[in-house]
């Protein structure tokens, strides 16, 4: 009696399995666009369980805005009105260049807990997880940008392309950095610690944010700093944001970065992912 009953309860069990395991019941493999998507999703829930991360896209932007428009306005452009016509575009490009770096302290924190390992094994594109990062970062990015630009109203920026234009510099800051932000996802897998990576970023990040166009316009620069300063890409970002802003779109200055972004994708993109199949 015991056998036949451990029989008759074992066999629908061995069924089921059966079914499950059966060829035409495996799910079929996510797209590119879908497993992006989902690693992107990833990447904001993590927000969501720590909304701390959002200092520095909320705070921070604030900060800047308000302690460089006050701290040069009047000695740079007479008042802090007038020369936030000229610092805005600069403070938001500066805001959101300098928190790309913790895309790549993100991938670092998640390789150090052994996340990556999973992943790995996972029957997916492999760029899904990278790409998933940068799309989760967006909101970010966005974020900070929004925040920027309504504090500058408020404080009295105009800019004289209309909201079209304040857009549409956005838009343009938004693919920069998605491209920029590949830069740290090949430190995050070539560093040991998220200290590392956040040192060697601040070390290329505070030359290209403060050596630009920014600040000041760069005709009252020495001229080996102009050949610098004329070169560096934030500079090419800050002046393309500005002439949008300003209802005047610099297509020269757009075509740089276009330039650029698709250098980073195209090299650092390439870097990353060798590193990730590699690790």
């Amino acid at each position: 009696m015991s056998t036949t009953t451990t029989e008759t309860a074992y066999a629908p069990a061995a069924e089921s399995l059966g079914a499950v395991l059966a060829p035409t019941a495996r799910p079929p493999r996510p797209s590119p666009w879908s497993a992006s998507v989902t690693f992107g999703w990833r990447a904001m829930l993590k927000i969501k369980h720590v909304p701390e991360q959002l200092f520095d896209v909320t705070a921070f932007p604030l900060m800047m805005t308000l302690m460089f428009t006050y701290l040069f306005g009047g000695a740079l452009a007479g008042s802090p009105t007038e020369y936030l016509q000229f610092l805005l575009p600069g403070i938001m490009v500066t805001s959101v260049v300098m928190i790309t770096m913790y895309t790549g302290v993100e991938v670092n924190k998640d390789i150090e807990k052994g996340v990556f390992d999973r992943f790995r094994t996972l029957p997916i594109w492999r760029p899904s997880t990278m790409i998933g990062y940068l799309l989760g970062d967006m909101l970010r990015y966005t974020l900070a940008s929004t925040i920027i630009l309504m504090v500058g109203l408020v404080l009295g920026f105009r800019p004289q392309g209309g909201l079209g234009g304040a857009v549409a510099g956005i838009l343009v800051l938004l693919g920069f950095s998605f491209a920029f932000s590949w830069v740290w996802t090949m430190f995050g897998l070539l560093l040991r610690s998220e200290k590392s990576v956040m040192g060697v970023s601040m070390l290329v990040l505070f030359p290209l944010t403060f050596l630009s166009n920014v600040y000041v316009d760069p005709s009252t620069m020495p001229g080996w700093l102009q050949v610098f300063v004329n070169a560096n890409p934030v500079s090419h970002l800050v002046a393309s944001v500005r002439s949008l802003m300003a209802g005047a779109p610099d297509g020269g200055q757009l075509t740089w970065v276009l330039g650029w972004s698709l250098a980073f994708i195209v090299v650092f993109g390439t870097l990353t992912m060798r590193l990730y199949n590699r690790k």
